[in-house]
């Protein structure tokens, strides 16, 4: 590989011929700066220098090699002629919380006008709504408005909670309760819960830690931990992690490159994950405008009057390379480069789920990528009567060979009940994950866990049913599921801690 002097770096100092020194390497990101995730502006304005500080504070090092084509790289650079003091780009200033950016909290938040907010003691925290709430404070605005934004007018991403509050119980009294035995298999694999961690972007955005700690935290909690495509860290760190006995999952955004996904695959393989979840509802990412609005505003330059993407958002900047082609001929391709089991995640009818049936997958996550999509799309829990019920009549032996996952919305031991007893082997959690270590870090996202199974050993209990084998469908009443009539009153918990949409100022 060339070497390249710091001088000759620092003559390609404009967006249109813009190189930047990371980690040694020399990239030339005059294509890339227009859709990255912070804007054009923290390329564009470092172009010529060394930005590894900036880099590192968010990305995993490994990322320019999964993600830009070998082209981009031009060179290593000779690090004798760098000049710490004039080529080297500070690590910058780091992001202030959002609750420390007013002098006083908001009237409606419960504080008092002029009290400073402080975070509660972990202790406190009673459901997921508490770390959302605190999360809503303690994040700077950029990762709030990636992590909590959802599709266009976000109506399914209430959706995907409000859902379950249409599913009513049916107990059963004077069933021996006295021992709750919440064990599951999952995939062939035991599970001492039926939950695992999935796939979330970017884990730094929460915690310096990111998907260190949110690994950490799963072994600690006994929980599986789906590693994301997009995140903060390598994936030899996630997999170096990992505790003796701990499995984990690994997810898959395919490429339009189709080598480095294999090559990742081939990683994921090498490096001990039980099983690939494909992300399949994502051939284009949303409109979250939430995100875009925020990223307009962080780096809007309102003199420039070029086409960079400004507006567009983390989410729009880090979907460029998701091959939108991806289709159900390439599962063979999928299947023909990993033994492992593939899943496919996103799913969101029945005729879909009998598909990935008929072409070998191992299972499905039903799933809307967390109301981030498809704006009205149906909620998972909504999807999984219809998917079983489609199952069920392609193959009644369905089962022995298939599982059916759900994820999105679930905030509740009960949500996690319902689901099981609609069909669903296990389910996923994404926001909790990350607004409990936002909120307190790896201790954060152990609580949180525990107070999961703390509900659900409730609900098991109250609903008569000892085991996860004694949950059927007989506990529920659901015919309300699909009408899409809320089921009670306001439900003060989420809609007060819910952010709106807000047009721009």
């Amino acid at each position: 590989m060339r070497k390249i002097t710091m001088q000759e770096v620092e003559r390609h100092n404009t967006p249109d011929d813009c190189w930047v020194v990371i980690n040694g390497k020399v990239y030339d990101l005059s294509v890339f700066q227009k859709g990255h995730p912070g804007g054009s502006p923290i390329i564009t304005n470092n172009a010529g220098k060394d930005v590894s500080n900036l880099f590192n504070n968010v990305h995993p090092k490994d990322i320019p090699e999964r993600l830009l084509s070998p082209e981009a790289c031009v060179g290593v650079v000779n690090m004798d002629t760098v000049d710490p003091a004039k080529h080297v780009v500070a690590s910058g200033k780091k992001a202030q919380p959002r609750g420390q950016q007013q002098p006083s909290a908001p009237a409606e938040s419960g504080v008092p006008q002029n009290q400073q907010w402080e975070k509660p003691p972990i202790d406190t925290m009673l459901n997921t709504f508490d770390f959302e709430s605190v999360a809503s404070r303690t994040m700077t605005e950029e990762g709030w408005g990636y992590y909590s934004s959802g599709g266009d007018d976000e109506i399914t991403l209430r959706e995907n909670h409000t859902a379950f509050q249409r599913i009513w119980f049916k107990p059963r009294i004077l069933v021996n309760v006295k021992n709750i035995d919440m064990t599951t298999s999952i995939l062939g694999i035991k599970s001492p819960l039926p939950l695992y961690f999935t796939a979330t972007a970017l884990g730094k955005l929460a915690d310096e830690y990111g998907e260190l700690a949110i690994s950490r935290a799963a072994a600690n909690s006994d929980v599986i931990y789906m590693l994301p495509t997009l995140s903060s860290f390598s994936l030899d760190e996630m997999l170096n992690v990992r505790q003796p006995g701990q499995v984990q999952f690994g997810q898959l955004y395919v490429n339009a490159k189709r080598k480095l996904t294999e090559e990742y695959v081939r990683r994921l393989g090498d490096g001990g994950v039980k099983a690939i979840f494909v992300t399949v509802d994502a051939p284009q990412l949303g409109r979250r405008e939430k995100d875009m609005r925020n990223k307009y505003t962080q780096s809007a330059d309102v003199q420039k009057g070029d086409d960079v993407k400004r507006s567009e958002g983390v989410a729009r900047a880090i979907g460029e390379f998701i091959d939108p082609s991806l289709c159900w001929d390439d599962i063979t391709w999928l299947k023909g480069i990993t033994a492992l089991p593939i899943i496919l995640k996103g799913v969101g009818c029945g005729l879909d789920t009998v598909m990935a049936y008929q072409m070998g997958c191992a299972g499905v996550v039903l799933s809307n990528h967390g109301g981030r999509q498809l704006d009205t799309a149906r909620s998972a829990i909504e999807i999984l009567p219809e998917a079983v019920a489609a199952l069920d009549e392609h193959d009644s032996n369905w089962r022995s060979r298939f599982e059916v996952f759900v994820d999105g919305g679930i905030r509740r031991g009960s949500d996690i009940f319902k689901a099981l007893a609609l069909g669903a082997t296990a389910v996923g959690i994404g926001r909790p994950v990350l607004y409990s270590l936002a909120a307190y870090g790896q201790a954060g996202v152990e609580r949180m866990c525990s107070l999961f199974k703390d509900e659900l050993t409730m609900v098991m209990r109250l609903m008569g049913t000892p085991t996860i084998a004694d949950i059927s469908k007989s506990h529920v009443l659901y015919s309300n599921l699909m009408t899409h009539v809320p089921a009670q009153a306001r439900d003060h918990l989420q809609l007060d801690i819910y952010e709106p949409l807000r047009p721009a100022p």
